[in-house]
């Protein structure tokens, strides 16, 4: 069986050009402001082409930088755009692949003997959400393993003990991947994102659905532990891709997220 997951998405969300990649994306880093607050536990980034949302998703991946050393392991969850199947997707590569280098997958065993967790590489073939997430990741911290978990039709109940489970420590993050609001014009897409942040900022994954978020079942996973474990979310960016590259009659909405 192969052991590498190559990557699908560069070249389309992100360039397969390994000197053009790290560049746009130490740009994109160097936009925000430098932040004094506690790196954060867990976040939540946006998933499109990276002259779409980059620039949002590096307003929260900046926030990580401090704890470069520190963090040596990511817990990822993204939504399946091209599967459907219950429950969530592990995969038995040992590592991902993209122009940036190599990452290693961590083991899965410790969530394997949950019904809802089960190995889908079809899943993983061709999903965007977690690997324009990747060299975000390989650009702020040093060295570090990950678990990439594809979430299709997974309610909060199902995904907060597989969270639990890889909580971890300092030396955890939790990455979750989703995009805002899909297609409606500018004006529109803005009042419904901004009550979308207003329902994580608020940790109510009851008031979140597909419609609002792609993401919303990995999202709607986090809030529910984030709420149990009293924990405080935070918007730092959100715009759409009017905004950024896109035309304003129909857009996407980007949101960035940080909880502690």
């Amino acid at each position: 069986m192969n052991t590498v997951r190559t990557p699908a998405v560069a070249g389309m969300f992100y360039p397969d050009n390994a000197n053009e990649l790290r560049m746009m994306v130490r740009n994109f880093l160097n936009e925000p402001k430098v932040s004094n607050e506690p790196v954060p536990k867990a976040i939540i980034a946006p998933h499109a082409g990276y002259i779409y949302s980059g620039p949002i998703a590096a307003s929260v991946y900046a926030r990580l930088v401090p704890a470069h050393d520190t963090i040596n392991r990511v817990i990822l969850l993204g939504p399946s755009h091209r599967v459907s199947f219950p429950g969530l997707a592990a995969t038995g590569m040992t590592h991902f692949v993209t122009p940036l280098g190599t990452i290693r997958v961590d083991r899965i065993d410790e969530i394997t003997s949950f019904p809802q967790v089960s190995v889908l590489e079809q899943a993983h073939t061709n999903e965007h959400s977690l690997e324009v997430q990747l060299p975000f990741l390989q650009a702020v911290l040093d060295d570090f393993s990950f678990i990439p978990l594809v979430v299709g039709e997974a309610s909060p109940e199902q995904i907060e003990p597989v969270l639990e489970k890889l909580w971890g420590g300092s030396e955890t993050v939790i990455v979750i991947s989703s995009d805002l609001s899909h297609y409606h014009d500018y004006e529109t897409a803005k009042k419904m994102d901004q009550l979308t942040s207003q329902a994580i900022e608020n940790l109510r994954p009851e008031a979140i659905h597909h419609e609002q978020a792609c993401g919303g079942n990995p999202v709607n996973g986090l809030l529910q532990i984030a709420r149990r474990k009293k924990m405080h979310a935070k918007t730092i960016d959100l715009r759409n891709s009017g905004d950024t590259a896109g035309q304003k009659n129909q857009v996407v909405g980007y949101g960035a997220y940080v909880f502690n």
